[in-house]
């Protein structure tokens, strides 16, 4: 999930660049005839909307005539989305993506084929950080800490996202918590990729609450929580799986730890006129306690303007590592096939105009993730967390 306003298809004006289909098979034109409607579709509102006139730069015209060349060509979903993609990946935004009918109709429905484990990234090496309840990998024996080595043979590299299909049979290889290699071939099966929510009291009074996303059902549980717990002395705000979500919950969840109405930077259009924007104090908790947030690499969009927002004001310490720097307003718009395109709108400053994208947020308690914590399941960031609202801490 990321930060996002959500928009109906709509008009656009600039014509893409025409690409010939003549001299096909009557089987093949039929396919590259709605190619060319994605395709076109695609272009134009890259052209006519994006949040930078200028493209990065991007020679548009020439890559439209490079990509949908290939688009049009393509004899899938897999393979016309992939040129799609290879075509706006070169604006390098993180907010401008297109998804296939299949992955949006997961968007939607927050359910997708997954082995059901995540990873983190440690010592330069992917570790298993986290499995879902009841998914082929818990039920395989898959543990947290396992380091993981290799897909169908191959090693993992820096970036991964697989997206499996329902029943597919991946070979993945580990190493366990004594190093000795694990081989399990793990079944891909539709599992939930709703967001999260967990609550703690910990040691002092102090309360852990973590939450996976920026929408109506987070903000709700968030300010019921915080309701709950008005006498707390402090709070632990745990972002490290949080990717974002919309404006409008983003706005009401920063307003929950305020007293009043505060700025929250400022959304920039493609014209350079800058919407400052304020917390909503509606229902608000008022919450007044201490405030840690912890973050990391997979914190990303409205996630990270809420910690810069918090730490600008004063109002929380930020622990972990450097956020994802993924903070661009994007619209998802609908495709002619059932697919969408995920479009940056807007760029963003904080309040005191720093840009977010592709920089991130700095915590104010850098920790250093290791391999031997996760292992012995000691979890530092909490720990230099719990240490910051104890006073123990002060950050830098």
């Amino acid at each position: 999930m990321l930060l996002v306003m959500t928009l109906l298809a709509g008009c656009v004006s600039t014509p893409a660049p025409r690409i010939a289909i003549s001299g096909l098979p009557a089987a093949q034109e039929t396919r590259a005839l709605e190619n060319v409607r994605v395709f076109e579709r695609v272009w134009s509102l890259v052209k006519d909307a994006h949040y930078d006139a200028k493209l990065q730069g991007v020679d548009w015209e020439a890559a439209g005539l490079k990509y949908g060349t290939e688009a049009v060509a393509a004899p899938d979903d897999k393979a016309l989305y992939a040129s799609l993609n290879a075509m706006v990946d070169l604006l390098k935004d993180s907010h401008t993506h297109a998804l296939s009918p299949q992955q949006a109709n997961e968007r939607h429905t927050e359910v997708r084929p997954r082995t059901g484990f995540n990873m983190t990234r440690a010592e330069g090496r992917w570790l298993v950080s986290e499995l879902v309840p009841g998914s082929p990998a818990e039920t395989a024996g898959v543990k947290p800490g396992w380091i993981v080595v290799a897909r169908n043979g191959e090693p993992l590299g820096e970036r991964n996202d697989f997206r499996p299909r329902d029943g597919e049979v991946a070979q993945w290889s580990f190493l366990d918590a004594l190093d000795q290699p694990v081989a399990l071939a793990l079944v891909a099966r539709p599992l939930t990729t709703k967001p999260r929510q967990e609550v703690r009291v910990l040691p002092g009074g102090f309360v852990y609450l973590r939450f996976d996303g920026f929408d109506t059902t987070d903000r709700r549980w968030l300010s019921n929580q915080l309701k709950a717990q008005p006498d707390a002395p402090g709070v632990v705000i745990d972002l490290r799986r949080n990717p974002g979500g919309g404006t409008i919950s983003l706005g009401i969840t920063i307003g929950e730890f305020f007293a009043h109405s505060v700025g929250c930077g400022a959304f920039i259009t493609r014209g350079g006129y800058r919407s400052g924007k304020n917390s909503w104090q509606i229902g608000s908790a008022r919450y007044a306690g201490k405030v840690a947030v912890l973050v990391d690499g997979a914190t990303g969009s409205a996630a990270e303007i809420f910690s810069a927002v918090l730490q600008e004001h004063g109002r929380a310490t930020i622990v972990g590592r450097k956020t994802a720097g993924a903070v661009l307003a994007s619209w998802f718009h609908s495709l002619p096939d059932g697919g969408e395109l995920q479009l940056s709108r807007f760029d963003y400053v904080t309040p005191k105009g720093r840009r977010l994208e592709a920089n991130g947020v700095e915590p104010d308690v850098p920790v250093v993730r290791t391999l031997a914590d996760l292992r012995a399941g000691r979890d530092a960031d909490l720990e230099a967390a719990l240490q910051v609202l104890r006073g123990e801490i002060v950050a830098k």
